[in-house]
């Protein structure tokens, strides 16, 4: 399914279409996965290392990006493209991952602000 109609050259290898590769056009080129399809990658150029992936078309993403195609946030970051950390209060946080749009922590009971960092109001003492 890969090769052209030229055939092949004087040792026997066949030209191959673009997105295919090999003595017989029997495996995707980089930056293609998928064969017999060898679809094109299309990995986030902000997100990922580079635009090659794996047989299943999985992009290589950079640790604070994640998805196929590393077009969303890794847990503990929000805000894509640029994916800014967290940083969620260990002691005021119920975990360490916030909300993916606004970078909201999940507060402890009693426990208000961005990072979940301050008591609400009436309380004190933080973190307790």
């Amino acid at each position: 399914v890969g090769t052209l109609p030229e055939g092949c050259d004087a040792v026997g290898r066949c030209f191959c279409r673009p997105e295919f590769a090999g003595p017989r056009c029997e495996q995707c080129s980089p930056g293609h996965h998928s064969y017999p399809n060898c679809y094109a990658c299309s990995c986030d150029s902000r997100g990922a290392v580079d635009n090659d992936c794996s047989p299943a078309g999985q992009c290589r993403c950079h640790v604070n990006f994640a998805g196929h195609t590393c077009r969303q946030c890794a847990l503990g970051f929000y805000g894509y493209p640029s994916c800014t950390p967290c940083q969620c209060s260990r002691e005021g946080s119920l975990h360490s991952t916030c909300d993916q749009e606004t970078g909201q922590c999940s507060c402890r009971p009693g426990v208000i602000g961005l990072r979940c960092e301050s008591c609400m109001s009436g309380a004190y003492g933080f973190p307790h």
